[in-house]
Protein backbone atom coordinates (compact mmCIF):
# COMPACT_ATOMS: atom_id res chain seq x y z
CA UNK A 1 0.00 0.00 0.00
CA UNK A 2 1.68 3.33 -1.19
CA UNK A 3 1.61 6.03 1.59
CA UNK A 4 -0.73 8.78 1.47
CA UNK A 5 0.69 12.42 0.59
CA UNK A 6 0.55 14.71 3.05
CA UNK A 7 1.79 18.65 2.60
CA UNK A 8 2.77 20.44 5.92
CA UNK A 9 0.26 23.12 6.79
CA UNK A 10 2.34 26.29 8.31
CA UNK A 11 1.32 29.99 9.34
CA UNK A 12 3.30 33.25 8.49
CA UNK A 13 2.31 36.57 10.32
CA UNK A 14 3.07 39.57 7.89
CA UNK A 15 3.22 42.14 10.22
CA UNK A 16 4.25 45.92 9.15
CA UNK A 17 4.98 49.33 11.36
CA UNK A 18 6.16 52.74 10.05
CA UNK A 19 7.18 50.94 6.76
CA UNK A 20 8.99 47.96 7.64
CA UNK A 21 8.38 43.99 8.30
CA UNK A 22 9.13 42.25 11.01
CA UNK A 23 11.62 39.17 10.19
CA UNK A 24 13.39 36.62 12.18
CA UNK A 25 16.36 35.54 11.61
CA UNK A 26 16.51 31.25 12.19
CA UNK A 27 18.79 28.20 11.88
CA UNK A 28 18.07 26.05 9.15
CA UNK A 29 19.71 23.09 7.78
CA UNK A 30 20.73 25.59 4.26
CA UNK A 31 22.58 27.91 7.51
CA UNK A 32 21.05 31.55 8.83
CA UNK A 33 17.97 32.62 7.11
CA UNK A 34 15.23 35.03 6.66
CA UNK A 35 11.46 34.04 7.52
CA UNK A 36 8.32 35.65 8.68
CA UNK A 37 7.50 34.73 12.15
CA UNK A 38 6.08 31.77 10.86
CA UNK A 39 5.83 27.91 12.08
CA UNK A 40 3.72 25.00 11.56
CA UNK A 41 -0.14 24.25 12.87
CA UNK A 42 -0.23 21.82 15.95
CA UNK A 43 -2.46 19.33 16.69
CA UNK A 44 -5.93 20.82 18.13
CA UNK A 45 -5.34 24.57 16.47
CA UNK A 46 -6.77 26.60 13.82
CA UNK A 47 -4.55 28.14 11.34
CA UNK A 48 -5.45 32.04 13.40
CA UNK A 49 -4.59 30.06 16.64
CA UNK A 50 -1.02 29.10 15.48
CA UNK A 51 -0.13 31.91 13.66
CA UNK A 52 -0.78 34.07 17.09
CA UNK A 53 1.44 31.18 19.21
CA UNK A 54 4.33 31.21 16.28
CA UNK A 55 4.11 34.99 16.68
CA UNK A 56 4.24 35.03 20.16
CA UNK A 57 7.29 32.35 20.23
CA UNK A 58 9.26 33.64 17.48
CA UNK A 59 9.07 37.25 18.13
CA UNK A 60 7.64 37.91 22.17
CA UNK A 61 5.33 39.83 20.24
CA UNK A 62 1.27 39.23 20.68
CA UNK A 63 -0.22 39.31 17.09
CA UNK A 64 -4.13 39.34 16.67
CA UNK A 65 -4.46 38.17 12.81
CA UNK A 66 -7.12 40.72 11.15
CA UNK A 67 -6.95 39.23 7.75
CA UNK A 68 -5.98 36.82 5.47
CA UNK A 69 -3.15 37.67 2.77
CA UNK A 70 -2.97 34.55 0.69
CA UNK A 71 -2.81 30.52 0.99
CA UNK A 72 0.07 29.49 -0.70
CA UNK A 73 1.48 25.73 -2.29
CA UNK A 74 5.53 25.30 -2.38
CA UNK A 75 7.99 22.63 -2.46
CA UNK A 76 11.04 22.80 -0.69
CA UNK A 77 14.40 21.69 -1.88
CA UNK A 78 14.31 18.97 0.17
CA UNK A 79 10.59 17.59 -1.47
CA UNK A 80 8.88 18.60 0.92
CA UNK A 81 5.55 20.50 -0.07
CA UNK A 82 4.09 23.18 2.43
CA UNK A 83 0.20 24.75 2.53
CA UNK A 84 1.12 28.20 4.03
CA UNK A 85 -1.78 30.20 5.20
CA UNK A 86 -0.59 34.04 5.40
CA UNK A 87 -2.09 36.42 7.48
CA UNK A 88 -1.95 40.38 8.69
CA UNK A 89 -2.97 42.51 11.31
CA UNK A 90 -2.49 44.25 14.57
CA UNK A 91 0.88 44.10 16.88
CA UNK A 92 0.38 44.27 20.22
CA UNK A 93 2.47 43.90 23.23
CA UNK A 94 6.38 43.02 23.59
CA UNK A 95 7.45 41.14 26.24
CA UNK A 96 11.16 41.84 26.50
CA UNK A 97 11.54 38.78 28.87
CA UNK A 98 10.25 36.37 27.33
CA UNK A 99 12.59 34.00 25.34
CA UNK A 100 12.69 33.30 21.58
CA UNK A 101 12.05 29.90 20.28
CA UNK A 102 15.05 27.18 19.76
CA UNK A 103 16.86 28.39 16.13
CA UNK A 104 15.96 31.94 16.12
CA UNK A 105 18.62 34.08 16.17
CA UNK A 106 17.14 37.82 16.60
CA UNK A 107 14.09 39.81 15.29
CA UNK A 108 14.88 42.40 12.58
CA UNK A 109 13.00 45.24 11.12
CA UNK A 110 13.21 45.34 7.32
CA UNK A 111 12.16 47.48 4.28
CA UNK A 112 10.47 46.14 1.53
CA UNK A 113 13.33 46.38 -0.51
CA UNK A 114 15.96 45.23 1.83
CA UNK A 115 13.91 42.10 1.89
CA UNK A 116 14.07 42.11 -1.75
CA UNK A 117 17.85 42.71 -1.85
CA UNK A 118 17.72 39.46 0.57
CA UNK A 119 16.36 37.01 -1.46
CA UNK A 120 19.41 34.70 -0.91
CA UNK A 121 18.60 34.82 2.41
CA UNK A 122 14.90 33.55 2.45
CA UNK A 123 13.66 30.85 3.76
CA UNK A 124 11.58 29.87 0.75
CA UNK A 125 10.71 32.32 -2.13
CA UNK A 126 6.86 32.12 0.01
CA UNK A 127 8.15 34.99 2.19
CA UNK A 128 8.47 37.69 -0.50
CA UNK A 129 5.50 36.61 -2.17
CA UNK A 130 3.79 37.12 0.58
CA UNK A 131 5.02 40.48 1.24
CA UNK A 132 4.99 41.91 -2.21
CA UNK A 133 0.72 40.76 -1.80
CA UNK A 134 0.28 42.75 1.24
CA UNK A 135 1.96 45.60 -0.10
CA UNK A 136 -0.20 45.09 -3.05
CA UNK A 137 -3.05 45.24 -0.70
CA UNK A 138 -4.28 41.81 -0.89
CA UNK A 139 -6.89 40.76 1.98
CA UNK A 140 -9.02 38.58 2.38
CA UNK A 141 -12.01 38.10 5.36
CA UNK A 142 -10.58 35.91 8.17
CA UNK A 143 -13.53 34.25 8.52
CA UNK A 144 -12.68 32.30 5.24
CA UNK A 145 -11.16 30.10 7.24
CA UNK A 146 -13.40 27.82 9.13
CA UNK A 147 -11.82 25.46 11.64
CA UNK A 148 -14.40 23.22 12.95
CA UNK A 149 -14.85 22.73 16.91
CA UNK A 150 -14.03 18.98 16.31
CA UNK A 151 -10.24 20.08 15.71
CA UNK A 152 -10.25 22.02 19.48
CA UNK A 153 -11.74 19.16 20.93
CA UNK A 154 -8.40 16.97 20.14
CA UNK A 155 -6.70 18.77 23.37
Amino acid sequence: MTSRWKPHVTVAAIIERDGRFLFVEEHTPEGLRLNNPAGHLDPGESPVEACIRETLEETAFEFTPNFLVGVYLSRSIQDVTYLRFAFCGDLGTFNPTRNLDTGITRTLWLTANEVRQSCNLLRSPLVLRCMEDYLKGQRYPIDLIYTDPSVTALT
